[in-house]
């Protein structure tokens, strides 16, 4: 039988407190951000009493931290983990995902609102975008690297860079920025792959 707890309302609920404080985090923090989220307003939004919100996490640090790990815990996997696209078709998919959903990746990144929000480095949500960011950057080096790229580690920051860049500027201008972003991506694809450029300018040449 399932074990019941009562909510601040007085309802009986069964298990699955800890993902509705989760569940309610990520509808708060994102729509009024982590600072204008208190813990009051976080229990009463996913019904939970504040003893209980402490028993699943320690404090808010702690819930903040594993808000930002549950967006992406396969570091963009439906992209870099793909079987039916060739290297390069990977590191370009990376650009299409943000148009595409699924929510949790679209242009207002968590990583970098969170990190902007908190301020301190030494925060464990400061540290999980950190390491996040530079997850993104290696996993597009290793694709570089499958596609032959001569300088991987130079073309996967470049990439991460670039998906970062078209994120803010989305945000900030409302503005879909991502085909641009694409497009720019292709370019510096084509040119870090060897043999790339030079089968482009010559397909070019005999077309028409």
């Amino acid at each position: 039988m399932a074990e019941l707890e009562k909510g601040p309302q007085g309802q009986r609920r069964g298990r699955g407190a800890r993902e509705r404080i989760l569940s309610a985090s990520q509808q708060l923090f994102r729509a009024q951000g982590i600072n204008g989220t208190g813990i009051d307003q976080l229990c009463a939004v996913a019904q939970v009493s504040k003893r209980t919100a402490y028993q699943h996490f320690a404090g808010k640090d702690e819930l903040v931290a594993e808000y930002l790990r549950r967006f992406d815990p396969g570091i963009m996997a439906e992209v870099f983990d793909r079987t039916d696209l060739t290297p390069r078709e990977r590191l370009l998919a990376a650009f299409e995902l943000p148009m595409a959903g699924p929510e949790e990746l679209t242009p207002l990144c968590p990583y970098i609102a969170a990190t902007v929000e908190i301020h301190d480095p030494q925060h464990p949500a400061s540290q999980y975008a950190r390491d996040y960011k530079l997850a993104i950057a290696a996993r597009f080096a290793e694709t570089a690297r499958e596609a032959g790229a001569a300088d991987p580690e130079l073309l996967g920051e470049q990439l991460a860079l670039l998906l970062d860049g078209a994120s803010a500027r989305t945000r900030v201008l409302n503005a879909e920025s991502f085909p641009a972003a694409a497009a720019i991506a292709a370019v510096l694809i084509d040119k870090a792959l060897p043999g790339t450029d030079r089968d482009r300018g010559s397909a070019d040449t005999t077309v028409g």
